[in-house]
């Protein structure tokens, strides 16, 4: 039995303005072993984004394909856009030993549970008015997309019952370690320490 235990697959999903983006960017530079999926898209590069790293670059024939041959664990379309995130990719990493992250909304996320084991965290804010602030702090929306955008965060927010796991972004230094605690208890589980350990387990059952 390899000694390098299957890595997990995290769910993390929220409403618009709850702070996941800023959380998992603070939990990749503080937690090893674990990583964002990247994405595949049909929309065209920003500025500054790379190819592969940000997301993967491809036209609507090449996505067409891909949902064709079923290779993507969740697709969707945003706009005039489609994404989609390779379930191969994601086994792959998996293998290696790494903890995979998909940020993806309550929609994504029961695709996915449908066709691979999960552990999802569902991030909310600690109220609606906090929540309202965050969108309109950001200052480039009008009030009429702030109150769509505000019905959407409510919309996303009915499922969290969905998740394994809430946390609460109010202070964020604490929701991050919330956040990490969470990612600590699963590499602890049974299923991955007894392959991780399996030399000590012997030794001390000798």
């Amino acid at each position: 039995m390899s000694d390098q235990p299957r890595g997990t697959l995290y769910i993390f999903s929220a409403p618009s303005g709850a702070g996941k983006t800023s959380l998992v960017t603070a939990l990749l530079e503080s937690t090893d072993n674990i990583m964002v999926s990247v994405s595949h898209t049909t929309r065209a590069p920003r500025e500054g984004e790379v190819n592969g790293q940000h997301y993967h670059f491809i036209d609507v024939p090449t996505y067409d394909k891909m949902v064709a041959a079923d290779d993507f664990v969740e697709h969707a379309q945003v706009f005039d856009n489609f994404y989609g995130t390779s379930q191969a990719a994601i086994e792959a990493k998996l293998a290696e030993g790494q903890d995979v992250i998909l940020e993806i909304d309550w929609q994504g996320a029961r695709q996915v549970r449908e066709r691979m084991q999960t552990t999802s965290v569902f991030i909310l804010p600690p109220s609606r008015p906090e929540l309202e602030n965050r969108l309109r702090g950001r200052g480039t929306d009008s009030d009429e997309i702030i109150q769509r955008r505000m019905r959407d965060a409510i919309t996303e927010m009915e499922h969290y019952g969905e998740y394994d796991y809430l946390v609460v972004n109010d202070d964020f230094d604490t929701a991050l370690l919330e956040l990490r605690a969470i990612v600590t208890s699963q590499r602890l589980c049974l299923s991955r320490q007894k392959d991780e350990l399996e030399r000590l387990l012997s030794q001390l059952l000798a």
